[in-house]
């Protein structure tokens, strides 16, 4: 049985989408936590999570945390949907790149700026060099694997539609969003995103 920790607007917004691209069954625990920006009524006790963020995912009673462990976990789980390339394949390293990529260079890069790191010539280099990276891969497109939609759309779209004022104009950047965000396991990810509650609010 797989228990999705989740929070509305958050991280772990990208995970359901995964886990329906995925075809998984799954439930989903939703819980409080503390946003960026003060709000939210975090940490919640019944959060598995080690450290009452999202996501976390229970597996028969395993906790997974950390979005790039939990996306690599669950597509192992589900080989046939093909949204990671298998162990053997000369693909696969490259995907896996582009998931920690994801978090530890465009996040890390996109958030400095949100907090007003542009002054600072390193943390714009950073940034510059992951739009540059991004905007490379998308020309060479339609998705950042080629023609191929892997797991690695699936955490990147949702940072870029997060960030989207951040990244400079570009129409290839609006062009992968809307491919991305067009599938139809996307829209019902959104449809769970919040519980039934809290989304007719």
């Amino acid at each position: 049985m797989l228990t999705l920790f989740h929070a509305p607007r958050s991280r772990s917004t990208r995970i359901l989408w995964l886990l329906e691209e995925l075809g998984a069954a799954y439930a989903v625990r939703y819980v409080g936590i503390r946003y960026g920006d003060g709000s939210g009524d975090g940490p919640d006790p019944e959060n598995r999570h080690p450290d009452k963020k999202v996501p976390a995912l229970d597996h028969d009673g395993t906790i997974v945390s950390e979005s790039t462990a939990v996306a690599i976990h669950l597509c192992d789980l589900a080989p046939a949907a093909g949204l990671l390339p298998a162990a053997a394949s000369p693909e696969r390293g490259a995907c896996l790149t582009w998931l920690c990529w994801a978090d530890n260079e465009l996040g890390a890069a996109v958030m400095q700026r949100m907090m007003g790191g542009g002054a600072d010539p390193r943390a714009q280099a950073g940034y510059d060099a992951a739009v540059r990276r991004l905007t490379e891969a998308l020309a060479r497109g339609p998705y950042l694997m080629g023609a191929r939609f892997t797991v690695a759309d699936v955490m990147i779209a949702p940072l870029l539609r997060f960030a989207r004022a951040q990244l400079p104009d570009s129409a290839a950047i609006d062009a992968y969003l809307a491919r991305a965000t067009d599938r139809p396991a996307f829209a019902r990810a959104m449809a769970k995103d919040a519980p039934a509650a809290q989304a007719a609010a």
